[in-house]
């Protein structure tokens, strides 16, 4: 559940419409420039940049930057082994950092990202960043900049940190539908691509298109006592009413549907598209994924013996309770690996974790 900082009406409201504003799948650089304006006025801040990455020891990366553009971004390659954030971030994901918090004023400011900073304008006189487990080995960097010498507060972090998993969240689903310019091209796009299944609704129960890919596991997931008159089936349907019903922070984690189904687990994930006009609509993108799936060696790289063995377990499909009896430890111990694993994965829940396995599983 995200821990929701003191904030006054005026506040909370502009919280909410950030949160919907990068939560309507344009394009991630649209998404953030919609974003933008609200979150500098929220913590406050003058400039923002995102940059996606793959893990530490991999010098690749790409900075979008919403708005004026920063020079100091554009020339990073040539100051990326002296910026102070890089380790500290990597160390601690989803945990907001703060300049003041890893050395004084003067060391700051004669650390090479601020001196070149004076010379690049505008100079970063205080810097806030966390980093977004995206998908294993997969990484989103958020950084908030002023140009005036106020430092971030703890309350400024503690707003940002509560937008981390909705930020995360967001990132993966643009991931998910990569390369999209508009609604109208994600739409066309959705129905072009031969090996995905995607259903597109207009709510309440308005269809609007399915993949030939959707048509088939529809037809293999529920009989005709399971549609809805639209021809919807009813538990996506319900899903679906309950999510437009649900605020930001109550639909974290529910935009899932799954369900088990002999040796396979089948899902659907719910992602609301933007509308420039009218009620939004609605992609659901289904798949199957295999219940017992081997651990992808690219995680785990990233994990302790003890905790592989765990890993295991989960994909397995075994309960906590059933991995804490085959291994001979308490289930206490075998929470807080699974609790760890997924920290260290960058992954939500279970259902997650399954997929991003089979993901990488997959020649």
């Amino acid at each position: 559940m995200v821990r929701l900082p003191k904030l006054t009406a005026a506040e909370y409201m502009l919280r909410d419409r950030a949160i919907r504003a990068f939560n309507k799948p344009l394009t991630l650089r649209e998404a953030l420039e919609a974003l933008r304006p609200l979150l500098l006025e929220l913590v406050p801040a003058d400039s923002m940049g995102l940059c996606l990455m793959h893990d530490n020891r991999s010098p690749g990366f790409e900075w979008l930057v919403p708005g004026h553009p920063l020079l100091i971004l554009k020339r990073y390659a040539e100051l990326i082994e002296h910026d102070p954030f890089r380790a500290p971030i990597f160390a601690r994901p989803n945990w907001v950092v703060r300049d003041s918090q890893l050395m004084s004023r003067k060391t700051f400011k004669g650390s090479i990202i601020y001196q070149r900073s004076l010379e690049w304008e505008p100079r970063l006189e205080h810097i806030m960043a966390v980093l977004l487990p995206i998908r294993p080995g997969f990484f989103a960097a958020l950084a908030l900049y002023r140009h005036r010498p106020r430092a971030f507060s703890a309350e400024n972090a503690a707003i940002l940190g509560s937008l981390t998993e909705h930020l995360a969240d967001a990132i993966r689903k643009y991931c998910d539908l990569q390369d999209l310019d508009t609604r109208a091209n994600v739409l066309d796009e959705l129905c072009r691509r031969t090996n995905a299944a995607f259903l597109v609704v207009e709510p309440p129960h308005h269809e609007v298109q399915r993949t030939p890919n959707a048509v088939g596991l529809l037809e293999q997931w529920f009989a005709p006592s399971d549609l809805h008159s639209s021809g919807m089936p009813l538990p996506l349907k319900e899903q679906l009413d309950a999510l437009m019903r649900m605020t930001p922070d109550e639909r974290l984690g529910k935009d899932s549907w799954v369900r088990i189904h002999g040796d396979r687990f089948r899902k659907v994930q719910f992602m609301e598209l933007s509308a420039p006009e009218g009620p939004p609509r609605w992609a659901l993108k289904m798949e199957e994924i295999p219940r017992s799936i081997p651990l992808p060696e690219e995680m785990k790289r990233k994990l302790r013996p003890s905790e592989v063995v765990v890993a295991r377990g989960v994909l397995s499909n075994w309960t906590d309770h059933q991995i804490a009896g085959e291994l001979g430890r308490s289930h206490h111990t075998v929470k807080t690996h699974v609790k760890k694993i997924f920290a260290k994965l960058g992954v939500d829940h279970r259902a997650d974790f399954l997929y991003q396995a089979a993901h990488l599983n997959t020649p």
